[in-house]
């Protein structure tokens, strides 16, 4: 069975949903002898978003969204405190908004060598946790090292736009799949979810397409 995710590293609820979709994996691996290969796809929310960017969360939001000032730091406050009852420590005070087209290049050549899964994990942790910058390219370079990345293949790729067409690739697919929004689950590619549903819902979808 493949498990197709299509998100973003600038997301917060694909970071929840993360979480509650490895529960939900957790447990039914536990009770089915089924091989589940899990793949993240690219999806930009925000494709304009300039890789310097230097405003503050509430600034980005305001400016992008064109949301009250008021109503965007009540929405960060109960983002940070739903993400705490996931395990998750958001810190939207040092978050560094930032274009994630290389992130999500980065992401793909993880996946060419194996370690793409762990390499989600860095990035969404140094986005959201940490205030790394995802968009610049030395700094995706330490966060790929973190995982076993060698660097200068990594800052080649990068550079050089490797796998630029592989993340078009996987917007180009989320659009023919009418997909407005991540995170997005497409299981086995018979079933969508949408959102960071519960750990039940996610194990019942896939409890749902393994009966016979």
């Amino acid at each position: 069975m493949q498990i197709e995710i299509f998100s973003d590293i600038a997301c917060p609820w694909c970071f929840v949903g993360k979480r509650r979709f490895e529960r939900a994996l957790e447990q039914f691996r536990a009770s089915h002898d089924e091989d589940v290969v899990v793949v993240y796809r690219s999806f930009e929310l925000s494709p304009d978003t300039p890789v310097d960017f230097t405003g503050s969360s509430v600034d980005f939001l305001v400016q992008h969204k064109r949301m009250p000032v008021a109503q965007v730091e009540q929405m960060l406050a109960q983002m940070t405190e739903l993400a705490a009852g996931e395990g998750l420590a958001y810190d939207f005070d040092t978050v560094q908004h930032t274009n994630t087209r290389r992130a999500h290049e980065l992401l793909h050549h993880a996946k060419a060598l194996g370690v793409q899964a762990a390499l989600k994990e860095r990035l969404l942790t140094a986005y959201f946790e940490q205030g790394r910058n995802v968009g610049d390219v030395e700094e995706l370079v330490d966060l790929g090292a973190d995982v076993g990345l060698d660097r200068d293949e990594t800052r080649e790729a990068l550079t050089t736009g490797r796998y630029a067409g592989a993340v078009q690739a996987d917007i180009d697919q989320a659009v023919d799949y009418g997909i407005g929004g991540v995170p997005f689950y497409v299981i086995d590619g018979r079933m969508g979810i949408s959102g960071a549903q519960s750990s039940e819902t996610f194990l019942a979808a896939l409890e749902k397409v393994t009966r016979p």
